[in-house]
């Protein structure tokens, strides 16, 4: 779901989606093995395109919300917290501030409990997540986030607070009240080997857990106010293990000074226990890896490491791993970094965690899916639950205990809890805007429904509508039994208008359907059971007839009797109802729509809308005459005759029988909708107050919002559930309420929509101008890229990155409304005083392009439009391909439409006057030449 909503450009709902069921959506999407898990399972592995990057997805909507400022509340919809019982008033106390612990109390703060600590033993927040990941590739700031958004709900966190007999017990905090002791303490020592025991830091020997942190301090700015230093490596570097955190290590150390890694492990390749992300970083930043050798003995020269000596290992006949004592390996070395693992050995922690039982592991006994320990107020998650092995798991440790907890605070108050597991979803105030709109007496909940299409084939369809969310439906156009129809097949198919896309995401669709094969009875038996179940959603009746008075009296009568909320009359239909005399053969004459409006006015007292077709010479003048004909509104508009494609062999398609007959079908979505924005805007300037139903390429809030701007007062959805289905409703209404609400913050001022200004980047991530650095331009290929490369890193080893001025810009406090939500009512019609006509623009307020060269991938795109479609105003170097807009640019914009990189060219103002190049100076006269015999 929250991948639609980013295609919707609905970042706002897909961060929700996310958070809601893990609140460390960002650092997860950043870390954790999406290869192994959600992208592992997706669908399009077996196809060619591959498997989408979920979660550099899910990085990206979350990142964009973080940047959105937005605190998170509980949900709306559950009794406030100073109204529940007093058994959300336990107090609870979760120990490490690590993932497990921040879920566990994200969790339970949205189920109500009010009175939630957190307690952490460093002087930072985040657990092993902060420590022991490092900061490119999970920078600090994102951490404080997600703990920010837990505080949001009143979460509390008290640093420099442990388990120790000389701090935190589970004794001492069962004894100050605490109901619940949540244990998220990660597994804090380090597991080694005894050839490790007498080495030390000086001697050039760091397990992971010694390493990683100074790493982390020295290079997460506001991890820590001290000013660490990274270690000092340098030489041959030996990492052991093959985790996720031996990669860490690997990859950490090349950064802090060493020429060349090993990494050591006792398997093979197929038996790597990180996950493929983690080895292709190492392997890209050439970390050499050798397998098969389990360590023997350290070499020490003049109390350094100088070397290692190590034992082939290989499989026997049971699959045990063993040493061959007859095949040593010896590598030299600088440096010894031991990433075994790590566990819980602590004796001042175990004795602080008594009364608990412990098992074989030396880990607390837990039951797995209570995660419960032999105590039955203590739980634990994380490493220290024995079954995690990666932040996502963790994650859903802390929100499984959360559910348990509550059952067990419950529990002790003899009240009911399901025994369905159902914890809150993320909210914040944007869910709370109010997207209800009235048009002619009507009160809808959200100006999203149905059209009268395939989507509302049937009464059965409408209702799993209704429940999902939709505000108003009409229906499928009925009439009449005399003027029943039975539809041909094929008659619905893709469009070819984005090339050859194959799959949901189709900008276009053609059908040669007709109106619904239901009967009028079967419609209005619809209507009435549909009103009785649903009252508070609209329904529409879409209904069609010839140019008979009778026909249309009978028909509007019957559905208003039914229970309609108010009729559509289909006078647009673009195929195969013409030669009946009904649809467009009706709504091509003003006389014909203005006198059909009459009759229908004069038969029923409810709202009607006359449905208009582009297939006209005016479509204002039509809409006049609806109008004049007392119809409350209009619907703009219909499909667009087209034919959409001819086959190789001259056969068509859709082609119907043996004789691969076809006809004009209506073509509909996003390849309609400038037509039918631009209907919109001339009805709702013509004739202002209007009500206008739009239609046609609504396929996103985002687009539905150009629709409101433009004039239209509800929105009808048909295409975009051709390539999804109902459930768009959530993404449509959560985007619309992100749109308004973002409206009224301040600092917002150069978003589209919910886009965030681009910056200047590479791959997604932030560059520097190297033409500051240097004082020239470099391309991103080849030699060049090397070349950038080598000044960055030049620059960086001058940078002190611990520096305030490279501390991220807080998020707390939130962004607040600095002026009024604005309704929906507010938004309609909102772009018409900027939709003019070709006179009233001014010429002499010109543009001009400007290439983002450190964005610019050097394809030369913009080159070849502008060469032989444009104006002949960009070079392109054929050494360093790098363009360049020269001043004979005319700012036609061809080359930003071209680009494949967003922004990377941009639209500046012209600073000098613009001259246009005529040819032959005005007034001087064309002289034919003389023939030459």
């Amino acid at each position: 779901m929250f991948i639609t909503s980013i295609a919707n450009k609905n970042y706002y709902g897909a961060a929700k989606a996310i958070f809601s069921d893990n609140p460390l959506g960002l650092t997860c999407g950043m870390v954790c093995p999406t290869s192994d898990l959600c992208v592992g399972g997706c669908n399009l592995y077996a196809s060619e395109e591959g498997p989408i990057n979920i979660g550099g997805l899910q990085q990206f909507a979350t990142e964009i919300f973080k940047s959105m400022k937005i605190p998170q509340i509980r949900d709306p919809g559950l009794i406030p917290v100073d109204q529940l019982p007093v058994s959300y008033k336990a107090k609870v106390a979760l120990i490490g501030c690590g993932p497990a612990s921040i879920s566990c109390a994200t969790f339970l703060a949205r189920l109500g409990y009010s009175d939630l600590t957190i307690f952490e033993k460093e002087q930072y927040i985040g657990g092993l997540s902060s420590s022991e990941i490092p900061q490119y590739r999970l920078p600090y700031e994102v951490v404080s986030f997600e703990v920010d958004l837990m505080k949001d709900l009143g979460v509390r966190v008290e640093l420099g607070k442990g388990l120790s007999t000389g701090d935190l017990t589970l004794e001492s905090l069962k004894s100050d009240g605490y109901q619940v002791v949540f244990l998220g303490i990660g597994l804090p020592d380090p597991k080694t080997i005894p050839i490790f025991s007498q080495l030390t830091q000086s001697m050039g020997f760091y397990t992971s857990k010694d390493f990683l942190p100074v790493v982390a301090a020295s290079s997460k700015p506001g991890m820590c106010a001290c000013k660490s230093k990274l270690p000092t490596l340098h030489g041959n570097v030996i990492v052991l293990g093959a985790g996720d955190t031996a990669f860490d290590c690997a990859t950490s150390a090349l950064r802090c000074g060493a020429r060349r890694v090993f990494v050591v492990f006792r398997k093979g390749f197929t038996n790597i226990r990180a996950v493929p992300e983690e080895m292709d970083l190492a392997k890209e930043e050439k970390c050499e890896f050798l397998p098969f050798m389990s360590p023997h003995e350290v070499i020490i020269k003049s109390d350094h490491i100088a070397g290692m000596e190590f034992y082939r290992t290989e499989q026997d006949q049971d699959g045990n791993w063993v040493e061959d004592e007859d095949q040593t390996i010896r590598l030299k070395a600088d440096f010894i970094i031991s990433a075994f693992g790590s566990g819980l050995t602590d004796s001042d922690i175990i004795s602080a965690m008594s009364p608990l039982k412990f098992n074989s592991w030396g880990l607390p006994e837990l039951n797995q899916e209570t995660m419960q320990a032999s105590e039955p107020w203590v739980f634990c998650g994380g490493d220290l639950g024995g079954v995690a092995q990666t932040t996502v798991e963790s994650v859903n440790d802390g929100k499984q205990a959360a559910w348990y907890i509550h059952k067990y605070l419950q529990s002790l108050q003899n009240a009911e809890v399901p025994e369905r597991p159902c914890l809150p979803n993320f909210f914040t105030p944007v869910d709370q805007v109010d997207i209800s709109v009235e048009m002619c007496g009507l009160k809808f909940e959200n100006p999203f429904g149905l059209a009268s299409a395939t989507p509302t084939t049937s009464s059965p369809m409408i209702r799993r509508a209704f429940e999902m969310g939709w505000a108003f439906s009409l229906t499928k156009t009925y009439s009449l039994d005399k003027d029943i129809i039975t539809n041909v097949s094929p008659r619905i198919v893709r469009g070819t208008t984005s090339g050859h896309v194959y799959g949901p995401g189709q900008g276009a669709f053609l059908n040669i359907e007709l109106m619904s094969e239901k009967t009028a009875a079967y419609w209005c038996q619809s209507v009435a059971e549909l009103k009785r179940d649903f009252p508070q959603k609209i329904i529409i009746a879409s209904i069609i007839c010839s140019y008979s008075k009778e026909d249309w009296t009978e028909l509007a009568q019957m559905s208003e009797k039914a229970g309609a909320d108010a009729l559509e009359l289909n006078l647009s239909c673009p195929h195969g109802v013409g030669e009946r005399g009904m649809g467009l053969a009706c709504g091509q004459s003003e006389e014909l729509v203005r006198n059909i409006c009459r009759w229908v006015r004069q038969a029923v007292k409810i709202p009607i809308f006359a449905k208009l077709s582009p297939h006209v010479e005016d479509i204002v003048t039509i809409a006049r005459a609806a109008k004049e004909g007392n119809a409350d509104g209009v619907t703009a508009t219909n499909t667009v005759s087209g034919l959409m494609g001819l086959k190789g062999n001259a056969s068509a398609w859709p082609a119907v029988g043996k004789e691969k007959r076809t006809t004009y079908g209506g073509v509909s979505g996003n390849a309609i909708r400038p037509i039918a924005l631009r209907a919109v805007a001339s009805i709702a300037k013509a004739l202002p107050g209007f009500p206008i139903l739009a239609a046609g390429g609504i396929d996103s809030a985002d687009a539905g919002l150009q629709f409101l701007h433009a004039g239209a007062s509800v929105l009808q959805v048909c295409s975009a559930i051709h390539n999804q289905d109902y459930t768009l409703i959530e993404d449509y209404i959560t985007s619309l309420k992100t749109l308004m609400y973002l409206q009224s913050l301040g600092g917002l001022d150069d978003w589209d929509g919910q886009s965030p200004p681009t910056p200047i980047h590479q791959l997604g991530k932030p560059v520097l101008r190297v033409s500051d650095i240097v004082g020239k331009h470099l391309p991103n290929f080849g030699p060049y890229k090397e070349k950038q490369k080598e000044l960055l890193a030049a620059l960086k080893k001058q940078t002190d990155i611990l520096d305030e001025k490279y501390h991220p810009p807080p998020l707390r406090p939130p962004s607040i409304p600095k002026k009024p939500i604005p309704s929906v009512k507010d938004m309609i019609g909102k772009a018409l005083p900027m939709i003019t006509s070709y006179g009233d623009l001014d010429n002499q307020q010109q543009a001009v392009a400007v290439i983002m060269e450190e964005m610019c991938i050097n394809c030369g795109k913009c080159y070849m439009t502008c060469n032989d479609s444009g104006y002949q105003a960009i070079t392109f170097d054929p050494e360093t391909h790098l363009p360049k807009v020269t001043k004979d640019c005319t700012g036609c914009t061809l080359c930003v439409s071209v680009c494949p990189i967003i922004d990377c060219i941009r639209m500046v103002p012209l600073t000098t006057p613009y001259v246009p190049k005529r040819g032959i100076p005005l007034g001087q006269p064309w002289v034919a030449p003389v023939a030459v015999r």
